[in-house]
């Protein structure tokens, strides 16, 4: 199964398609906190539940029934002090110093043989408690008018709890009922494939920072079922921060449900007002695991 956690609005500019930029001197990494604005949920104008359809909608319908509030905020960068950081706390962490096996990230099968175990193992060995990983998707993301996927400017979380219930019992069946009595996470592990990221970089907001009610659950219509994901209604109280110039050993731990403590991050690609034309666009991969103990 496939999870669509984004659609195609609210992208971003395309920039020059490079894979490396490491050694390209006329390229000075945007550093330091920014101001950029982000787009965030408005309610559907006429009071309904707000939903979502992954792929093509039924004929007559829209894609969607909510519609979007751009506001300006104030990003601020970790990079330095990304120790300060928790994932019980905010909801996110880093890790860096990480190799890799898997190069090319263009074949989803070799990606699923050879990215998926690191991935497990990294989350096994970085997060305390964890005892069992399932990885149930990923999505990859170019800077490209011909990719798939796109960034996407949008503040959003991938699940919440109630869909996180569902994917343990989608995915686990014959365990679910167990595996729900314990602690249950879902936490995305992202990472640049043509880093130093210059171009899009991600923002993400500390869970602490983060009120309950603006965070608002969204149907998230499949052919076959409907999942749930979440809007952020924008709050002046949100404290929002990226890691600038992420590489390609680094990795960005983003916790969408904790069954325990209930930290979630939203996130969202930005505009960074100090790209340049001719940086290279992001390209970038997320993969998604549901994480027990």
């Amino acid at each position: 199964m496939t999870s669509s956690t984004t659609t195609q609005t609210s992208t971003l500019p395309n920039f020059k398609a490079t894979l490396d930029t490491t050694h390209d001197t006329n390229i000075e990494i945007p550093r330091g906190p920014v101001t950029s604005s982000l787009i965030f949920y408005a309610p559907p104008p006429d009071g309904s539940a707000p939903w979502n359809y992954v792929e093509t909608p039924p004929e007559g319908s829209p894609q969607r029934n909510y519609g979007e509030h751009p506001h300006e905020v104030h990003i601020e960068d970790i990079r330095g002090r990304e120790s300060s950081f928790h994932l019980n706390r905010d909801a996110f962490a880093t890790i860096s110093g990480v190799s890799s096996e898997e190069k090319e990230f263009t074949d989803d099968d070799h990606i699923k043989k050879v990215y998926y175990p690191e991935v497990e193992k990294l989350l096994l060995d970085n997060i305390e408690g964890a005892q069992r990983v399932l990885l149930f998707d990923h999505t990859i993301r170019r800077s490209d008018p011909n990719a798939a996927r796109a960034p996407v400017n949008r503040a959003h979380i991938d699940q919440t709890v109630a869909s996180t219930q569902l994917r343990v019992q989608y995915h686990l069946p014959d365990e679910a009922e167990e595996l729900l009595k314990g602690r249950y996470r879902i936490i995305n592990v992202w990472r640049p494939l043509n880093g130093p990221v210059v171009a899009s970089p991600l923002a993400f907001a500390a869970s602490h920072t983060v009120k309950d009610d603006s965070i608002v659950p969204v149907q998230h219509r499949y052919p076959h079922r409907t999942g749930e994901t979440a809007g952020v209604k924008y709050d002046d109280g949100m404290k929002w921060y990226y890691w600038s110039g992420m590489t390609n050993d680094e990795r960005l731990l983003l916790q969408c449900c904790d069954s325990k403590d209930g930290a979630r991050v939203p996130h969202s690609a930005f505009v960074d007002p100090r790209t340049q034309p001719h940086f290279p666009g992001r390209e970038s991969i997320e993969v998604r695991a549901l994480v027990f103990g």
